[in-house]
């Protein structure tokens, strides 16, 4: 069984395809897959740039939902900017299907064909033909929605501090004529942002730029950094002042906020074993030169949640029977900040920590340790809880005992530390400063907290690269991980707790920055020192 053999051959070929698909329990797309990719093509309505894991496992899955009760009549194209190799080896080589793989609790899986996505392109300037097709795509009077799942960093516009200008790969966008067709830019944020104006020169219609990225307030990070590049060119006169304008005019752009919650770890051998017993093959791992792993059939739990103020300049289609969750500002806001300040962001990054020093190497695994259980739960129940803010459509208490009840414990989630803690310098200043922000605001006891501080030290002590057990490892990716290393190496322990961009706010200001230097002391004090000092603080 392989998912080309839905596609290929003849009529009948395919129809055998199917039937044996279906016998072994493999729900397949309900509709002309032939005749969406046809009508997509010639009147796209929604380009996605984000061709991970969690892309294929929620939004394009969700839109097979819509498709299959005739709910919509295109479906999805997506776009890679950052890897490329994902395009070839992961969407084209399977005619851009995959295969998602639901893992429940109980040990059961569901599995699904998803068909949604019709085209996958490589957003790559050495790829002119690519470019231009992506060109061709923006240029679509139809195209309603850009969707964005690029992770955190994928927004930032980096300046040096010392002299305000913008890092060398950002200058170097901001240099090109947005006007070009095929495209040179090579970051993701200035190919969205020189598309836009391709369209605000034909004079197209309304647009929404949709970021479904885990970060806090996702759409003003999207718009910021699009308003900087119309900005910019506009200063240098690349583009008239009146693009810049247009992009921040609501009635032709809008960015807005959503929350998106569904844990997708990398594809999983356990599954893959599972699948090839009933004949599917398409199962290989694929690890880019980038090191992204993904596979013909992505894995997920069954928990799922996006949350998206309704403010579609264009229109968009009915996501709202597909289980999109539609609402307003600031209700949006509030959800993100109960699951990215409380409920279960900063949990997994705790865990995440303590996860790598002590040697685990999934979540569940972590979760029958009973001195990680006491850490996620105080952190969430106890230190979180007092400043939670409630978003009203969900109800907090709830949420987060169904993370620690049944989400995070899921023995059938291959999901592991080494995974949640990349990037975790870009993650920190939300999923626990915004937590202290709150606590300082509110006027309450600093003093009380212990998981926030353990930690901060933890991740101090992660930085050495060294387990709780006396083995080396290599941390994972960081865009800040060797500065911090040298940081923390070089004994600099004050300058770290003093980095807003790291804790938004300085730590040397708060009652919290001599506990954390004990606790890191207490870490660093040979094989089981990490245990230890855990026990001591949770006892």
């Amino acid at each position: 069984m392989k998912l080309k053999d839905l596609t290929i051959g003849s009529e009948q070929e395919r129809r055998e395809a199917a039937e044996l698909f279906e016998k072994k329990g493999y729900a397949l797309p309900a509709y002309d897959r032939d005749a969406l990719k046809a009508h997509t093509s010639q009147n796209p309505s929604w380009i996605h740039f984000g061709a991970g894991n969690i892309f294929r496992a929620f939004p394009a899955a969700d839109l097979q939902k819509l498709l299959n009760k005739g709910g919509y009549d295109r479906g999805i194209i997506v776009a890679e900017s950052f890897d490329h190799e994902i395009i070839e080896k992961a969407y084209k080589e399977y005619d851009s299907m995959s295969l998602a793989v639901t893992l429940k609790g109980n040990g059961s899986i569901e599995k699904e064909v998803i068909g949604s996505v019709t085209e996958a392109i490589e957003a790559n300037p050495s790829k002119p033909e690519e470019m231009k097709r992506l060109t061709e795509i923006f240029l679509s009077p139809s195209l309603l929605i850009v969707s964005f799942t690029i992770t955190e960093k994928g927004y930032a516009l980096p300046k040096n501090p010392a002299t305000g200008e913008y890092a060398p790969f950002v200058a170097a966008d901001m240099a090109k004529d947005p006007s070009e067709v095929p495209l040179t830019m090579g970051s993701v944020m200035a190919q969205v942002s020189a598309l836009l104006y391709q369209r605000y020169a034909k004079g197209l219609s309304p647009i929404t730029l949709l970021s479904m990225d885990n970060c806090s307030h996702n759409g003003d990070k999207l718009k910021a950094a699009v308003v900087a590049f119309a900005e910019n060119w506009a200063q240098a006169g690349k583009v008239p002042a009146s693009f810049a304008e247009d992009v921040k005019n609501e009635k032709i752009v809008t960015f807005p906020l959503s929350m998106i919650d569904k844990i997708t770890p990398r594809p999983d051998e356990n599954v893959a074993k599972m699948l090839e017993a009933d004949g599917f093959t398409d199962t290989g791992l694929i690890i880019t030169s980038k090191n992204t792993y993904t596979a013909p059939f992505v894995n997920a739990e069954e928990t799922e949640y996006l949350v998206i103020e309704d403010r579609f300049a264009g229109g968009r289609p009915p996501l709202e029977e597909a289980g999109f969750l539609f609402t307003d500002r600031e209700t949006v806001d509030r959800t993100e900040k109960m699951k990215v300040c409380t409920c279960l962001n900063p949990l997994h990054t705790a865990m995440s920590i303590f996860g790598c020093l002590l040697g685990y190497q999934t979540i569940h695994d972590e979760m029958e340790d009973p001195l990680i259980v006491k850490l996620v739960t105080r952190l969430g129940s106890v230190e979180g809880m007092p400043v939670v803010t409630d978003p009203g459509v969900i109800r907090p208490e709830a949420f987060l005992n169904a993370v620690l009840t049944d989400r995070l414990p899921n023995p059938f989630m291959p999901d592991s530390p080494w995974r949640i803690i990349t990037d975790t310098s870009q993650k920190l200043p939300i999923r626990f400063g915004e937590t202290l922000k709150a606590y300082q605001a509110r006027g309450l006891d600093m003093d009380s907290l212990v998981v926030i501080p353990l930690a901060i030290a933890g991740y101090l002590r992660y930085l050495q690269g060294v387990g709780d057990a006396g083995e080396t490892f290599t941390p994972s990716s960081d865009p800040m991980l060797e500065e911090l290393r040298a940081q923390a190496a070089a004994g600099d322990i004050d300058g770290f707790l003093s980095r807003k961009e790291l804790f938004a706010l300085d730590l040397n200001e708060t009652s919290l920055a001599p506990r954390i230097k004990i606790m890191y002391d207490e870490m660093c004090r040979g094989e089981g020192s990490v245990r230890r000092t855990l026990q001591k603080y949770l006892a």
